[in-house]
This record gives C-alpha cells, structure tokens and sequence, in this order.
C-alpha cells in the first residue's frame, strides 16, 4: 500500500496569509505546508482540500482513479471546489464499513472531537489509521490484537492520541507513526523533527511517497534521556513533553513537602497540573530501585538537583570539611543503575555551574558535586539537552 501526502499542514495551512509569527515566517520552501490530505494507492482520497487538483498535479500524483473520497472533519469556510471526476466527498459515520471493489476495506474510527477517523486495510492485509486534525481515538479499551503498520495523526497538538494508541497496542515499536496537521502552533525546522523523534515519530514534506510497512525510517526513541538547564530555563516542560507521547509515564518528583512554604506548594501544584491524567506521580529519592526494574512504564525523574540536596542531607555533608564519602557512594550506586537500567527514562538536573563562585562553603560544595554527577550522567546518556531560554540545544548526540 502506497500513500502520497498532498498535504502535511493544518486545516488553515503553514504559513497562514498574513501571520506575523516565527513559524509562519520560517515556513518557506519544503517548511511551507498545505492542509492535509491523502491519496491512497491511487484509488482513495482522505481530506478533500483546496488546490487539491495543483498539489496532486506537482506530487505526480493522478486522480483520475480515485473510487472514494472521504472527509474526517468539519471544513470551516467557503465550499471547496471539487475538481471534474472526483466523487463526491462524504463522511462515514463511526463504525461502518465500505468495501472497495479494489480490495481495500475502509472503517471509520470514532474519535473524541468533532470529526471522523478512518482505519484503511490493503488485500494483502497492511493497516492504515488516519486521525482528523486535535483528535484522539475513542472508546479504547483493550489492547488491539492487530498494530498499525502506519498511522497519520496531529502528534505535535495531541500527543495524549499516541499515547492512548501505544497503551491499547494499535501502535508498536515497529509502526510508522507520521505527523501531520501541522499549523503554525509546531516548532519550525530541526525542532520539529528532533520533537517528533522524542515521541517516536517524524513528518515529511508535502507531495511524499510513504510505502506501508517500510519501516527503516521509524526514529529510535533514547533509552536515557538527561535534560539540563539553568532556573526557570524550561527544562521541566521539556522532559514532560518529550514523553507525552507514552502511556503509562511514572512522574518520579524528588522534591518533597515543605511545611509553611506556600511559593513552593504553588510550583508543585504547577508541575501536577501539567501532567496528563494517565501518569502516576510517585514522591520518593529512592531511585535506584525505580531503575533496576526493566519491565516498568517510563520513567520522568525530576530531579537529580533535588536528589543531591536530599543525598547530602543525609549525609550531613554541607559543612566545609564534612566527610563526602557517604555522597560518593550514593552517587556511584545512582550512576550505576542509570548507565544498567532497562527503562525508557528521562531525567531533570539543573545546570549551576555556568553563574558567578557561590559565597558560602554549603554552595560550592553542592554546585561541584552537582557538576560531577552531572557529567557522570550524561556520560552515560544517550541523548543530553541543555535548555536556554525555552530552547533545547542538543549536547548528545
């Protein structure tokens, strides 16, 4: 099965006519995007779309076969021209079926917002699934005994979609999950494909090729990812969005209570808020048991900054000229389950040592052994970031 992406953009398209913002003005040449719309082997066309009949025309893309045209969204604005020979366009409701007399079998998919998705199946049996624009799919329950080989869906707005598919197995480790919808709300350039490569998917121009079931493009997701940066640098919102895209997520948070302390209840209460409600949040600094257990879902730990100021209280260890052997040791065993463990896991720690010598003994020692752990873990890393004002600047690899 064969699928020519007419278009990859947002229902308005990228850039919009007229908007002011960076990613409408970056989005020239192969970054400028038409709205979505898909031809399938020749004979099924998804999304019509306007101008449809040009950008097939410029993909080598002929439409004269087409047997079906169907719609997954409400199109807002004036009517879209359907080019001479096409059939017209209609939407299925959830559930039904149509056989074609070439083979394929089309299902629409229900989905949790205005709209229509379509699960596409060739003769020889390859799986297609296509989400409208801001959809997730609704009503999975239990885990799907047959796996996309590919599937189309708004990654970068709803990523909570390709969680839910992961978490029921309609998407597996060997799907090719692609991104499209995409609107000026998306990361221009190299940020959008190392975004989309952190969720385990990737986009393609306008006017691709896709063939269902090559799977040699699918991105590997890191195993360990570190995240570093300076206050208020991002870096949190980083690592939470590097794994929206998974279910299950084990949200580690290494910073505790503080009794009377009301600026930092309100930063907590913050970080939950963020959290998609399929997480579970667990409150702990043990977190070389968490990494020694292989099977478990991923794994946010944030962080190791708070980590070391909870080791080093332990250890008594902030006064000039306090034993550190205690923290060494705890250090060692933490950088010893990171490099062995068998979980998906990214991790938070603040990066300190780029300001001014701390005044106090206490400062200087946390802000060298946070340094030295820090190195220690993204030795062993396969992907390091270093966040700057919002912005991820990849160290590794």
């Amino acid at each position: 099965m064969e699928l020519t992406l007419l278009g990859t953009g947002a229902p308005e398209g990228l850039p919009l006519p007229g908007c002011p913002c960076a990613a409408c003005a970056l989005a020239v040449g192969p970054g400028a995007r038409a709205a979505t719309s898909v031809v399938v082997d020749g004979v099924l066309l998804l999304d019509l779309t306007p101008g449809v009949a040009l950008a097939a025309a410029r993909a080598g893309q002929p439409l004269g076969g087409l047997r079906q045209v169907l719609l997954s969204h409400p199109h807002d604005g004036p009517p879209v021209e359907i080019p001479p020979g096409l059939p017209a366009p209609v939407r299925v409701p959830d559930g039904r079926r149509l056989p074609l007399l070439t083979g394929h079998r089309v299902e629409a998919v229900a989905v949790d917002a205005p709209g229509t998705g379509y699960a596409v199946e060739s003769a020889q049996g390859l799986r297609l699934l296509y989400l409208p624009p801001g959809c997730a799919p609704a009503g999975l329950t239990e885990r799907d005994p047959e796996p996309y080989d590919l599937v189309l869906l708004d990654v970068v707005g709803r990523p909570d979609a390709l969680a839910r598919l992961r978490a029921a197995g309609a998407v597996t480790r060997t799907t090719d999950v692609v991104a499209v919808h995409l609107g000026h709300d998306a990361p221009p350039g190299a940020e959008l494909t190392r975004r989309l490569a952190a969720a385990g998917a990737r986009a393609v121009p306008d006017g691709t090729t896709l063939v269902v079931g090559d799977y040699q493009s699918v991105p590997d997701v890191p195993r360990r990812t570190l995240v570093l940066g300076g206050a208020r640098s991002g870096k949190s919102l980083e690592a939470e969005r590097r794994l929206s895209a998974f279910p299950g997520v084990v949200y580690v948070a290494t910073g505790g209570t503080r009794e009377d302390d009301r600026d930092w209840a309100l930063r907590v209460a913050g970080h939950r808020e963020r959290r998609p409600p399929g997480w579970h949040t667990l409150e702990t600094c043990e977190l070389v048991p968490l990494l020694a257990d292989g099977q478990g879902p991923p794994l946010l730990i944030d962080c190791f900054s708070l980590w070391l100021t909870h080791t080093m209280d332990a250890a008594g260890a902030w006064a000039d000229g306090a034993p550190l052997d205690a923290v060494h040791a705890r250090t060692a065993q933490l950088v010893h389950a990171w490099r062995t463990t068998g979980r998906t896991v990214v991790a938070v720690s603040a990066e300190v040592g780029s300001g001014v010598v701390p005044p106090t003994p206490a400062g200087r020692r946390f802000r060298d052994e946070l340094g030295r752990l820090n190195a220690a873990l993204a030795a062993e890393s396969e992907h390091v970031l270093l966040l700057t004002a919002g912005l991820a600047t990849p160290l590794r690899p």
